[in-house]
């Protein structure tokens, strides 16, 4: 059932970021309704596709009982109105001042229901000289500095080739939302919550803010170098795969460099300093990729394990799905589905004990439950439903 399975969330947003939130309320136990234009939410054409029906749609819209609705009409404000009075949380992913336009900006909103939760997600926040700006996560990699700081020193800047910012804004605003549930129970009110896709993933970056004021630095790409530790590389190994080292502490450095065949560098005067180990990148780091390219994967993986030294292999897709300890862990899930079958996809990231989340649907068709729904929350029938869908309300 879920620990939030008394909790209705109206899921009104577009592609990632506030759909994203809404999903990971879905997987413990909240009843969302994805709310979408009769013509569809964009996410359900990006990616790939299989049969017609896309990937990253199934993936994002778990969870949800999927309705159709324009909000820019009078009857579709009419019957959101209506919606929203049975709901906890509502999820909008509009410029700023659309909703108000439509008359259901959040005060218009919160007189009908006093309890309820507007999480507002937008590239830029609600107000300020960029807020009416269209934004996407590619552009709040650019303008974080996630995308400055990412990729080789001598090459252009790097954008992650996924929903990164939006992934991590999803993130922010679910927290947010229990946040602002659990202040609902002290106050017995709701508020509104501004989540910009820009400020969660800036916020990630460390201390980047401090440093440039208290130093006057500016941190550059490095690769796969830190800057703050040595080594920390991926290397290919001689049969072609590749590992990730890192070894932020003195100790795990030495078990690093007696594992390649080099414990005459840990007598060196600079080697139990991290940031002067740093420094001596280029030195350690010819090390350690010339003993690994000189061995196989097996061999690699092998030794490292038996000196207590940390690596990791750099996985595709395929080879997370075969590694035993993502079985053991049942990071992918196979979850039964009308439109493509048995259909494995990635399972709810972290487990409680008490109350554990799961995927009970995968991503709906448009407009699936619009009889349940509408039935169930305004009791509207059948054939008011088909007058609507006629009028291009629903």
């Amino acid at each position: 059932m879920g620990a939030l399975q008394e909790i209705r969330v109206i899921d009104a947003g577009m592609m990632f970021a506030g759909p994203g939130a809404a999903a990971l309320l879905g997987d413990f136990g909240a009843d969302v309704i994805k709310v979408e234009h009769p013509r569809g939410d964009p996410a359900r054409e990006v990616g790939q596709h299989k049969d017609g029906i896309g990937m990253w749609w199934k993936e994002v819209g778990r969870n949800k009982r999927a309705i159709t609705l324009d909000l820019s009409v009078a009857k579709g404000q009419e019957l959101m109105s209506g919606i929203v009075q049975t709901a906890d949380v509502l999820i909008e992913a509009f410029r700023p001042g659309t909703l108000e336009r439509w008359n259901l900006g959040p005060e218009a909103l919160q007189i009908l229901n006093p309890k309820l939760i507007i999480a507002r997600v937008t590239g830029f926040g609600q107000f300020g000289p960029y807020s009416n700006r269209p934004g996407f996560g590619t552009l709040a990699e650019a303008m974080s500095g996630f995308a400055s700081l990412t990729g080789e020193k001598d090459r252009p800047p790097t954008l992650a080739p996924f929903a990164l910012a939006d992934a991590v804004a999803g993130l922010a605003t679910a927290m947010a939302i229990l946040i602002a549930l659990h202040a609902r129970t002290k106050t017995g009110k709701g508020q509104i919550i501004d989540t910009s896709i820009i400020e969660p993933i800036f916020s990630m970056l460390g201390p980047q803010a401090m440093c440039f004021d208290q130093l006057g630095t500016i941190q550059k790409r490095s690769g796969n170098r830190s800057i703050a530790a040595a080594p920390r590389n991926a290397y290919k190994t001689a049969d072609g795969y590749w590992v990730a080292i890192t070894a932020p502490a003195s100790s795990v450095a030495k078990r690093v460099m007696e594992a390649v065949g080099h414990p005459e560098v840990i007598k060196n005067g600079w080697f139990d300093s991290r940031a002067e180990r740093a420094k001596h990148s280029d030195e350690v780091d010819e090390m350690v990729a010339l003993w690994i390219a000189q061995h196989s994967f097996k061999e690699v993986i092998e030794t490292f394990a038996e000196a207590g030294a940390p690596i990791g292999p750099v996985y595709d897709i395929k080879q997370i799905m075969e590694d035993p300890q993502y079985k053991a862990l049942g990071s992918v899930t196979t979850v039964d589905d009308p439109d493509l079958g048995p259909l494995k996809m990635t399972n709810v990231m972290f487990r409680l004990s008490q109350t554990p989340g799961c995927i009970r649907w995968a991503g709906r068709r448009k407009g699936q439950d619009n009889l349940q729904v509408y039935q169930e929350l305004l009791n509207l029938g059948p054939e008011r439903l088909k007058e609507l869908s006629e009028e291009g309300v629903i």
